[in-house]
């Protein structure tokens, strides 16, 4: 499905990204029952004081035990979402992208994984764990104009049902789509 679009991870690792914080995120990929290419992501609590109720991959900051950046996408999963690292098969990595208003420079990494996972959020952080169908996630892109800290601004956004994801993730999943595309021959 993505077989020579994707960066290298060590590679995207190396990359330099504007941000005073390295962070790191999962974007892990699965067939649904139906055979959909699907991702998981998370909802983060509405009380939470960095992106409250925000739609995200998994992931988080790097801490100084962790091996390398990957090794904190696939920490961060495991801890938020109950993913099993040992259940998920790195393909690939996107383009690093900087988050504005946290000044963190987060490097996603593509990881597949078997459907059907029993999913158990961390409490603290993550209000709800949700599974889309990327044909889904495509089918609700649009420009919008959303408010934040009382600023108006315009922002690609995807929309699936009540849920809203827009930002860092947003650009992740435009830089996803564009290499799917790539990979389906259609660009």
């Amino acid at each position: 499905m993505l077989d020579g679009v994707l960066l290298d991870p060590s590679e995207a690792a190396a990359l330099d990204v504007h941000g005073r914080t390295d962070a790191a995120v999962l974007v892990p990929l699965f067939l649904d029952d139906a055979g959909a290419p699907s991702v998981v992501l998370t909802r983060r609590r509405d009380d939470l004081r960095r992106h409250p109720g925000e739609i995200s991959f998994p992931g988080g900051r790097q801490d100084p035990e962790d091996a390398d950046l990957c090794a904190t996408a696939l920490r961060e999963a495991d801890e938020e979402i109950g993913l099993d690292p040992n259940g998920v098969e790195l393909i690939g990595a996107l383009q690093p992208t900087p988050t504005i208003a946290t000044n963190y420079a987060v490097y996603p990494f593509v990881g597949l994984i078997e459907p059907g996972s029993d999913w158990r959020p961390q409490e603290a952080e993550v209000a709800a764990v949700l599974e889309v169908r990327l044909a889904d996630l495509r089918a609700g892109y649009g420009r919008r104009r959303l408010m934040r800290r009382g600023v108006p601004f315009r922002t690609d956004t995807y929309v699936v049902g009540d849920d809203l994801v827009w930002g860092a993730t947003a650009r992740m999943l435009a830089d996803l789509f564009e290499r799917l595309d790539r990979a389906a021959g259609t660009l």
